[in-house]
């Protein structure tokens, strides 16, 4: 590991004020994968600024609606939160299937959302890689590619984005409250990760000295339902093969509304929109529910190792959305 400055942040402003100052400076919240990249030497920052002191640690309802999640809030701590467990189950259940107990007690909510990419080649130095050095080339294009994208994948870059918290997030429509040295805004989640394309090297649009404070959740509805599924290849600690997260209302037999973000499969976490599309205002049969995941499907484009994913999905995709229906239907 090369020698870094380290300096703990005090206030928001100071931290944001000193990585900004610095072009080879980072934030360090929960450094369950910033630590394992120094190691690595795929990431060698000459300065950290720890964040993880900030007030920004707690869940709070919004006088107007809603939820807002701090940034350094710990996913073990945000998955058992009373409010988001009754009101949020997709984001309870999409924390606890990540990672493992003791990494879920370190890592944060804002870091969650900015961990890179377990693609093995952006992980070894010895092999060529876009996303870690652009203009390199991507092994994975003919090499091993079972757990890369099929959606979204450029001839730049195929590595599918890892964190299960950001595809609950993305069907949830939340927005990632951001602070910077010019100025505070808010972005919705889904237009935080950008597509590899022609530069996969940077994966979302932040720009240097942003910091994540907070994650606002729109007021949940009681009329609908949500869940999380992830299919992998073991039980705990494994990233998705394939995951699905779904906030469904369903009346009278009828799609009322649906929201669906696809993880596992794609380069950023993926909005499934042509799926939504599908399923509003339509039949909540089975029949629908393929024909949603058909649509949403039909733009995949499978590796020579990982053309299961399409079958996979499609199937995960039907198995939640039958199963909020028949959840619905049994509230009755």
């Amino acid at each position: 590991m090369n020698p870094f400055d380290y300096e703990r942040a005090s206030d928001a402003r100071g931290a944001v004020a000193a990585v900004a100052a610095r072009p080879d400076a980072q934030f360090l919240g929960g450094g369950t994968n910033l630590v394992d990249h120094m190691k690595l030497g795929v990431a060698q920052p000459g300065m950290l600024v720890d964040v993880t002191r900030l007030p920004f640690d707690s869940v709070e309802a919004r006088p107007e609606g809603g939820v807002r999640v701090g940034g350094m809030m710990r996913n073990s701590e945000l998955a058992a939160d009373p409010l988001i467990r009754e009101w949020y189950p997709v984001l309870a259940q999409a924390l606890l299937a990540g990672a493992s107990g003791q990494l879920r007690n370190l890592a944060t909510t804002g870091g969650n959302l900015l961990q890179r990419t377990r693609c093995p080649y952006f992980q070894d130095l010895t092999t060529p890689c876009n996303k870690r050095e652009p203009g390199s080339g991507c092994s994975a294009l003919h090499g091993w590619n079972r757990d890369h994208a099929v959606l979204g994948g450029s001839s730049e870059c195929v590595a599918v984005h890892p964190s299960d918290l950001a595809v609950a997030l993305t069907a949830l429509d939340a927005v990632v409250r951001l602070q910077s040295p010019g100025h505070d805004r808010g972005l919705p989640v889904h237009s935080l990760y950008k597509l590899p394309e022609d530069d996969p090297s940077h994966d979302t649009v932040l720009e240097h000295g942003e910091l994540i404070t907070a994650v606002d959740l729109p007021e949940a509805s009681p009329h609908t339902r949500s869940a999380y599924r992830k299919v992998r290849d073991r039980a705990s600690f494994a990233f998705a093969l394939s995951s699905v997260a779904a906030v469904v209302e369903v009346a009278d037999g009828v799609v009322q509304s649906a929201r669906i973000a696809l993880g596992g499969v794609a380069t950023v976490p993926w909005r499934a929109s042509r799926a939504e599309e599908v399923l509003r205002g339509a039949p909540a049969t089975e029949e629908t529910f393929r024909a949603a995941a058909d649509a949403e499907l039909e733009a995949a484009e499978p590796l020579r190792h990982n053309e299961f994913k399409v079958a996979l999905t499609r199937n995960t995709i039907v198995a939640v959305l039958r199963d909020l229906a028949a959840a619905e239907e049994g509230s009755g």
